[in-house]
């Protein structure tokens, strides 16, 4: 887990012209995307489509991703951030529970930048798996170079699921996806891109990091 420090991020929607800034509270992220070893050691279960270890896990939807994060919440001893409600669709988050979670989508972009202001954090062929390069198949956590804050695979390789709704008024539960995946253009690929997808769906270029808020110890 990687200490990103607090700041402030300004978020923009193209489809809506809107943006909107936000303060981030220091907080605790993995380094690397969730691989398909640690997502089998926690759930016992191996669902992606692809298979090696070092993957990153993807064909996981977001209710995959929040038991995750409980379920290795209580491996460790820890609170579970969520309290579950996947029959009405809905999850409560504890915020004072000291467990695993999902990055807020404004935490993610606060961590993907690292202090940078462009759209992205370095080269896209150094930083990066797309299109460009990936060579039309996912590849291992941590062959591109991090970001100033040790962070891997910000962009590119697979998109990460946060935890915030898209559009509530328009999209319904559908949830908020950031970062750009292996088969995408470079486009894609920015700090700022915001895509959604509903909390049920299972993508084979879509998996998830963890965070965990800084009053843990």
């Amino acid at each position: 887990m990687v200490a990103v420090p607090a700041g402030r991020v300004t978020l923009s929607d193209r489809r809506t012209r809107r943006r909107w800034a936000v303060e981030v509270g220091s907080f605790r992220m993995s380094a690397f995307p969730v691989t398909q070893e640690w997502y089998a050691r926690v759930t016992g279960e191996c669902p992606s489509t692809a298979r090696g270890d070092r993957l990153p896990v993807e064909g996981v939807s977001w209710w995959d991703a929040v038991r995750f994060c409980n379920a290795l919440s209580r491996t460790e001893g820890l609170a579970p951030a969520y309290h579950l409600r996947p029959d009405a669709g809905t999850a409560d988050w504890d915020t004072t529970a000291d467990g695993y979670r999902l990055p807020t989508e404004a935490e993610w972009e606060h961590a993907c930048r690292a202090g940078s202001t462009g759209p992205r954090y370095g080269p896209l062929d150094d930083i990066a798996w797309y299109r460009g390069n990936s060579a039309e198949s996912i590849q291992p956590v941590g062959g591109r170079q991090p970001n100033a804050w040790g962070l891997y695979d910000m962009l590119g390789n697979t998109w990460d699921w946060c935890w915030d709704l898209y559009d509530a008024e328009v999209y319904g539960t559908y949830r908020v996806l950031r970062g750009g995946g292996w088969s995408d253009e470079h486009w894609s690929c920015r700090a700022s891109v915001r895509r959604r997808s509903h909390p049920t769906f299972r993508i084979d270029d879509v998996g998830f990091r963890v965070a965990r808020s800084q009053h843990t110890p």
